[in-house]
């Protein structure tokens, strides 16, 4: 029977006894059905993924909890794992942009509990990132993640979960694949990685006239051109290093050597990585903030700290992170933590800028620490095509799909204040 079959069609009101009363029910019911269309005409322009509510459910301030009859902005980035059995919106076969190194289920890792969990803020929800809803707010755009290989990791994650609303073209490599630019034509979106080890000028040390592999020296108060050049042109920026900063380095200002890091050389104070991570982010949300030639709405978010999770040794003294599930928030000693002590140098040079009278771009944080800090499940660990490592487990990126994706989760609900 056709779904728009007449009443009088219907068996009920063919039946001759109560056909005197057909067209008062037949009215009643057509106005059921006019309200029943109504509603569900709403729900879907409601929550459709173009529609300006569904944008507006991304908004850091769109979700707050009434406190003494005023309002408190929920704050994103204190919260808890919870477990989540909806599937990410990609898979290691769904998105062919992942990189080996990051393909945890292509290399042998068997469990996926990992991916079974969604970060969940004390007083609000942060919602899923929808693709198109992300490419929709952000059409004419560009987005560029500057940093190490972390930052590349970021991007990676964003470039596999918006490949699902549309297929990016790969328009530019450099030669040592350090930067790298996808464009999505539909929505003329540009979403670029840019590579930088520390932010600041840095050059292989050289010892009896050849490069010592591995070892800087990192000129705190002079930029990396290499990035600061990318600015220009760019509507968004995300910035991040440190990983680099965590091996035998010689510091420099104005020319003169002033420091080092774990060099243990006599008459050459070991200055520590927070101190060199305070000068190289200052330096560099300094130069941004200065930058005459970028835009004048440039917003930058500086991403903090990305933990590492070995136990039983180093990265390369047996190190392991073979945990299956996230850790409670208790079981995380924050107090003393070196990991957690980068996050508050960074967040302070932040505010510093923020605070700045004569500040002249828009600069806000991207704070992935402590949520991430709980998930020592989510590294490649033994599971990446390590080539040139053998045996040495990877505790410091992260899987994809994985809980990195919720970084780009955060990243659109921070960047649509801006909007």
């Amino acid at each position: 029977m056709s779904r728009f079959a007449t009443f009088d069609n219907l068996p009920y009101y063919t039946n001759k006894k109560v056909r005197s009363n057909s067209l008062y029910v037949g009215t009643l019911l057509f106005v059921f059905w006019i309200i029943g269309a109504t509603s569900f005409f709403t729900v879907f322009i409601r929550y459709s993924p173009n529609s300006s509510d569904d944008i507006n459910k991304y908004s850091a301030t769109a979700n707050l909890k009434k406190e003494n009859g005023g309002e408190k902005r929920c704050d994103l980035f204190k919260g808890r794992w919870i477990p989540d059995l909806s599937l990410s919106i990609y898979t290691n076969l769904s998105c062919p942009t992942i990189p080996d190194s990051r393909n945890c289920q292509k290399f042998g890792r068997k469990d996926v509990d990992y991916m079974n969990w969604r970060w969940k803020p004390n007083e609000c929800e942060l919602p899923r990132l929808n693709p198109k809803t992300f490419l929709s707010s952000f059409r004419g755009k560009k987005l560029a993640f500057i940093g190490d290989s972390i930052a590349r990791n970021q991007m990676e994650s964003l470039l596999c979960l918006l490949s699902q609303g549309e297929t990016p073209k790969d328009i530019h490599k450099d030669s040592e694949d350090r930067f790298r630019t996808f464009y999505f034509p539909s929505h003329n979106f540009t979403l670029m990685v840019c590579w930088t080890k520390f932010l600041a000028f840095a050059e292989e040390k050289k010892i009896n006239g050849s490069t010592r592999d591995g070892v800087f020296n990192i000129h705190l108060d002079r930029i990396d051109n290499n990035w600061a050049q990318t600015l220009h042109g760019l509507d968004y920026a995300v910035i991040s290093v440190s990983h680099w900063y965590f091996r035998k380095n010689y510091l420099y200002e104005g020319g003169q050597l002033i420091g080092c890091i774990y060099c243990e050389e006599p008459n050459v104070p070991d200055l520590g990585i927070p101190f060199a991570i305070e000068k190289a982010f200052g330096l560099g949300l300094r130069y941004v903030n200065d930058c005459k030639e970028c835009n004048k709405g440039l917003v930058t978010l500086l991403r903090t700290y990305s933990p590492s999770h070995f136990e039983h040794g180093s990265w390369n003294g047996g190190g392991k992170c073979n945990r299956t599930s996230p850790y409670t928030e208790k079981q995380v000693n924050f107090a003393g933590n070196s990991e957690w002590e980068l996050r508050n140098i960074q967040v302070k040079v932040l505010e510093s800028i923020k605070n700045k009278p004569e500040v002249g771009k828009r600069f806000e944080i991207l704070d992935i620490t402590k949520a991430m800090m709980m998930r020592p499940d989510g590294h490649p660990g033994l599971h990446w095509n390590n080539l040139y490592m053998k045996g040495h487990n990877d505790c410091t990126h992260w899987c994809l799909p994985g809980p990195i994706d919720v970084w780009n989760d955060l990243l659109i609900s921070v960047l649509l204040k801006f909007c």
